[in-house]
């Protein structure tokens, strides 16, 4: 049983250490005050939220970030940023969970959709994304400053 729900204080270690498997997965690291100023901003939620994955011994075993932004086609969106399940939980649902609560939150929030990015690489994830969601055709660019 994976139950889906907010962040408290007392998580913050256990988040660190997901979003640090999820950046090392991803090949890069951050700066230390870049973990305290975004738990800063997930414990206020204004704009930019978490939700956690705990196990039927109410252990975080995933994370995910996301937040609405407006469009210029039409109403607000939701970008889910960062999903990272523990490597010993998955194949257990805890990403399709928080995949989920994401889409329940944009919902009642009034959003279009629910998008995100992935690395082509990542095949793990993408055999779920591919159940949950539409593959659009859309090349990602970006340039770095």
């Amino acid at each position: 049983m994976i139950a889906i729900g907010p962040l408290t204080t007392a998580d913050r270690a256990r988040w660190q250490e997901l979003f640090e498997g999820y950046n090392t997965f991803y090949e890069r690291t951050l700066a230390p005050e870049t973990y305290d100023e975004k738990w800063e901003k997930f414990l206020r939620g204004e704009s930019m939220h978490a939700l956690c994955a705990r196990d039927e011994n109410g252990a975080i075993v995933g994370i995910t970030h996301y937040f609405q932004h407006p469009s210029t086609s039409g109403p607000d969106v939701c970008y889910l940023q960062d999903l990272f399940t523990a490597p010993d939980a998955r194949g257990r649902g805890v990403g399709r969970a928080l995949i989920e609560a994401v889409v329940e939150w944009a919902k009642r929030r009034g959003c279009a959709r629910v998008y995100w990015h992935t690395s082509e690489w990542n095949e793990t994830a993408r055999r779920l994304y591919d159940q949950v969601a539409e593959k659009t055709p859309f090349v990602h660019y970006r340039i770095m400053l």
